[in-house]
């Protein structure tokens, strides 16, 4: 893995998108497993990112760990496990092709999506109190799912978080928290998956020290350019990639 010249150019971009989100383009990051994706097979992609995840999650939350709103992490959480444990029965059951439509699926409806927050907004659903519960179940469900897919767990995080309009550093430390206790979540399913194989995790090493430089180069870079045009450059280069794997996925069953 270590000798592919194609998957070491690949994984350069999609670290250095995964790490500018982490520190500060927010969403971009979704990019990343998608991407690597279109040149393996998406578990494998997601094996590939999550070791790197789990390096950076301990860094952003050191930095947040007083701005946490717990009440959102308590009624999401189980939702998340919940989430996660699903992906792991669709891996398990289906053929990989199934597995890269689904990512494919998950990857044009999240361009998709970003398009309308930016046309109109986050939609308000989450603020009937008397729903707060089931809401946070089920967005939690869907953010555990779609992160253990594809690590593509934000959408479905924002409808139910946004609207409860938190100061900004309590969003942000509310997420990284959020995503990062997902992400351990995932560990055990993806060891019996048996996606960290040596040259995996090697892989994975390689691109590490990349992982932290690029975040850091995000909270920098946040400051001094237009985020805003920058998502939605990489907006495209997703939707462009989630329909690639669709036709990817579509080629697959049609030799199935």
């Amino acid at each position: 893995m270590l000798t592919d010249p194609l998957l070491l150019a690949v994984m350069t971009l999609a670290v250095v998108i995964l790490g500018l989100s982490k520190g500060g383009f927010a969403g971009i990051g979704m990019a990343s497993t998608p991407m690597v994706a279109a040149i393996t097979d998406p578990l494998t992609a997601a094996g590939l990112m999550l070791p790197i995840l789990l390096v950076q999650d301990p860094l952003v939350v050191a930095i947040y760990r007083r701005s946490i709103d717990w009440r959102v992490i308590r009624r999401m959480l189980p939702g998340g496990a919940a989430g996660v444990l699903a992906a792991y029965v669709l891996a398990t059951e289906v053929p990989e092709w199934t597995v890269k439509a689904v990512l494919g699926m998950v990857s044009v409806a999240f361009a998709l999506w970003q398009v309308a927050v930016d046309r109109r907004g986050v939609p308000q659903i989450a603020r009937a109190r008397r729903f707060d519960w089931p809401l946070g179940l089920a967005a939690g469900a869907a953010s555990g799912f779609t992160s253990a897919i594809a690590h593509a767990g934000p959408p479905p995080f924002q409808i139910y978080v946004m609207p409860k309009r938190l100061p900004k550093e309590v969003y942000v430390g509310t997420s990284v928290m959020f995503f990062a206790a997902v992400n351990l979540m995932k560990l055990p399913s993806f060891v019996a998956l048996g996606l960290f194989s040596l040259g995996t995790l090697q892989t994975s090493a390689l691109f590490l020290p990349l992982a932290i430089g690029s975040s850091w180069a995000g909270a920098w870079l946040i400051r001094r350019i237009d985020p805003q045009s920058f998502r939605r450059v990489i907006n495209g280069i997703l939707l462009l990639i989630g329909l690639a794997l669709l036709w990817q996925a579509a080629a697959g069953a049609s030799l199935g």
